[in-house]
C-alpha cells in the first residue's frame, strides 16, 4: 500500500516522519533517558557513599557504595553508547527516507521536472535539506530523554529541598524563553538564506552545464563575476543567520553554567545552616552539574527544529509539485489536430507546421503545453489533453526539446533511446539528420549528455533520438540552432522527407525550415498574429519579415 506523505506544512510534515521512524525514536528516547538516569543516579550514590560510609567511617559500607557506583559508570558508559549510535541511525534514517521521497517525486515528475523547479533547487534538497531535516529528529530522541533527566532530577532534588527543586523547575523555562526569540529570529534568516542558497546553486548548475558555450561566447568571466556577486551576498545572509546562532551557542553552553551557579549557592547557604548534610550538598552538586547537559541539549535540539521547520518548508514545497495523472481516456483513435486555444496555435496532422515567435521563450511554451508538460486548455482531435490517458500522450507526441540529455552508452543505443535498437533504422535517423560524422560506428561510445561531442553534434543526435521514435505528433524546439548553414538546409530536407504523413511542428526561426513549412504560426506576444506559407508572410507581413531579417542577419 502506498504511503501518504503529509505535505500540509513543514511542522506536519516532520511529525509524520518521526511517526515514519518511530521505532529509532523510541530507542533513541530510552537509551538517551536511560543514559541521563544513570547520570542523575550517580550523585545520589556519592552521597550515600559520603553520609553512610565516610562520615561515620565505616570502610565495608563505603566500599560497597563505591562498587555500585562503578557498576553504574559502567552502565552508563555503555548506555551513552547505545544512545549515540542509536540518535545516529535515526538521522540517518529519517534523511534517508526523506531523501527517497524526493527522488521518487522527482522521477514521476520525469520531464516536466525542469519546467517546474530549477536544478539548484533541486541540488539543495538532496545534499542539505535532507539531512537537516535528520537533525530535526532529535527532538525525539535525546530532546524527549532531556525532558526525562529534568523531571527525575527535581524529583530527586525535591528529596533534600524544596527550594531547590522548585528553583530548577522555574529556571529551565526561564532559560527557554530567553533563547526562544534568537529561534524565531534564526528561523527568519536561515529561511532567507536558504532562498538565496537555492538560487545561487541553480545558477552554479547552469554555469557548468553550459561552459563549453561560455567558453566559446566569451561570456565565462561576465557569468564568474556575477556568481561572486550573489555569492558575497548569500555569504552576508549566512552572517545574518550567524548572528543568533552563535548567540544560541554561547547561551546554550552559558546560561546552564550560571544557572548551576545559582542552585549550588542555595545549597551552600543551607549547608552551612545545617539543612544538608555533606553528602546532600555533594549531591546537589552533582544534580545540577549533571542537568548542565540535558538543558545545554534542550536548547540545540530547539536550534535543529528550527532549521528542521525552514528545511522541510522547501521539501514539502517540492514534494506538492503535481504529478501528471496517468489515468484518463484513450487519445483520438487516429491522427488528430492539437490546439492551444491560450496561444491559437493548430497542428494538423501529417502537415509539416513551423512556429516562428518574437520570443522564442513563447514558441517553447507552446510545445510544453501541445504535450502536456504544462496546464493548458490545449486539445487532441477535439478533447482536452487533461482527460486523456498519459501513456497515450507520451507514445504518440513526443515534444523534442534543445537541451534534452543524452544518456551514456553506445551509439546505437543512445538513439534508439527506450526502443530496441534496430541498426538499418539508427542509421537512417542519422541520415536524417545528417550526423554522419558522429554516426559511421554505431558502437562509439558516447558520455552522459554527449561530453565527448561537439554541441552540433549533440543537437543532432537528439534530433536523429526523436526521428527514430517517430511519433505521431513530434514538436521541436531549435533542432537545428548549432548547425552551419548547410547542414541546416540538408536537415530541413531530410526531415521533411522522413516525416511525410506524420505531424510535425518546429519553434525555430529559421528561414531554411520555415521555408519548408506547410504552415507557418508568426507570434506576437504569445498569441498567433498571422498565418499561411513563408512566402505569403514574408510578402504580407512586415513583422514576420523583419523577424526572419534578424534571423537571417545573425545566421549569416
Amino acid at each position: 500500500m502506498a504511503v501518504v506523505v503529509d505535505t500540509r506544512g513543514p511542522v506536519r510534515y516532520l511529525w509524520w516522519l518521526a511517526r515514519q521512524v518511530k521505532g529509532w525514536v523510541a530507542r533513541g528516547a530510552i537509551f538517551g533517558s536511560l543514559w541521563f538516569v544513570s547520570l542523575a543516579v550517580t550523585p545520589y550514590l556519592i552521597s550515600q557513599a559520603i553520609d553512610r560510609g565516610l562520615a561515620p567511617r565505616r570502610a565495608g559500607v563505603l566500599f560497597a557504595w563505591a562498587a555500585v557506583i562503578l557498576l553504574v559508570g559502567a552502565a552508563s558508559a555503555g548506555l551513552g553508547i547505545m544512545r549515540h549510535r542509536n540518535m545516529t541511525k535515526l538521522r540517518l534514517a529519517a534523511a534517508l527516507r526523506t531523501a527517497d521521497l524526493v527522488m521518487t517525486h522527482a522521477t514521476r515528475l520525469g520531464a516536466a521536472l525542469p519546467r517546474r523547479v530549477t536544478a539548484g533547487e533541486v541540488v539543495t534538497i538532496g545534499i542539505s535539506d535532507v539531512w537537516t531535516v535528520g537533525r530535526a529528529m532529535n527532538a525525539g530522541g535525546v530532546g524527549v530523554a532531556s525532558i526525562v533527566a529534568f523531571c527525575v532530577v527535581a524529583v530527586l532534588l525535591e528529596q533534600i529541598s524544596g527550594l531547590l527543586a522548585v528553583v530548577v523547575l522555574v529556571g529551565v523555562p526561564v532559560l527557554a524563553l530567553i533563547i526562544a526569540p534568537l529561534l524565531r529570529r534564526t528561523q527568519r534568516a536561515a529561511g532567507r538564506y536558504r532562498h538565496h542558497q537555492g538560487e545561487l546553486n541553480g545558477r552554479l548548475v547552469d554555469v557548468i552545464g553550459g561552459l563549453r558555450i561560455l567558453n566559446g561566447l566569451g561570456g565565462k568571466e561576465a557569468h564568474l563575476e556575477r556568481y561572486r556577486r550573489e555569492s558575497a551576498r548569500l555569504r552576508d545572509q549566512g552572517y545574518r543567520v550567524g548572528g543568533p546562532s552563535s548567540w544560541i551557542g554561547a547561551l546554550g553552553d552559558g546560561l546552564p553554567v550560571v544557572f548551576l551557579a545559582v542552585v549550588i549557592w542555595l545549597a551552600a547557604r543551607l549547608a552551612v545552616a545545617g539543612d544538608l548534610t555533606a553528602g546532600q550538598l555533594v549531591a546537589v552538586y552533582g544534580y545540577t552539574a549533571m542537568l548542565v547537559i540535558p538543558v545545554n541539549v534542550m536548547i540545540f535540539v530547539g536550534f535543529d527544529v528550527t532549521r528542521g521547520i525552514v528545511a522541510a518548508r522547501r521539501i514539502t514545497d517540492f514534494l506538492r509539485l503535481p504529478e501528471d495523472d496517468p489515468a484518463g481516456e484513450p487519445g483520438p483513435p487516429g491522427p488528430a489536430p492539437l490546439r492551444d486555444p491560450g496561444s491559437g496555435v493548430c497542428a494538423e496532422p501529417g502537415r509539416f507546421t513551423a512556429l516562428a515567435g518574437d520570443r522564442p521563450a513563447d514558441a517553447a511554451e507552446i510545445l510544453d503545453r501541445l504535450g502536456r508538460y504544462l496546464p493548458s486548455d490545449a486539445t487532441w482531435g477535439g478533447r482536452p489533453l487533461t482527460g486523456i490517458a498519459q501513456p497515450d500522450i507520451r507514445s504518440r507526441i513526443l515534444v523534442a526539446t534543445h537541451d534534452a540529455d543524452l544518456f551514456a552508452g553506445p551509439l546505437r543505443a543512445v538513439v534508439a533511446g527506450a526502443a530496441e535498437p534496430d541498426d538499418d533504422r539508427v542509421r537512417q535517423a542519422l541520415d536524417t539528420a545528417v550526423a554522419h560524422d558522429v554516426g559511421d560506428d554505431l558502437d562509439r561510445p558516447i558520455d552522459w549528455g554527449g561530453r565527448n561531442l561537439s554541441g552540433g553534434q549533440r543537437q543532432r543526435i537528439r534530433l536523429a533520438r526523436a526521428v527514430y521514435a517517430d511519433p505521431e505528433m513530434l514538436l521541436a524546439a531549435e533542432p537545428t540552432s548549432a548547425v552551419d548553414a548547410h547542414t541546416e538546409a540538408a536537415i530541413a530536407d531530410r526531415l521533411s522527407a522522413a516525416r511525410t504523413g506524420r505531424g510535425t511542428v518546429l519553434a525555430t526561426t529559421s528561414p531554411v525550415l520555415l521555408d519548408r513549412a506547410d504552415t507557418v504560426h508568426y507570434l506576437v506576444g504569445g498569441r498567433v498574429a498571422a498565418t499561411g506559407t513563408h512566402r505569403e508572410l514574408l510578402a504580407a507581413v512586415p513583422g514576420y519579415r523583419a523577424l526572419v531579417a534578424r534571423a537571417f542577419g545573425a545566421d549569416r
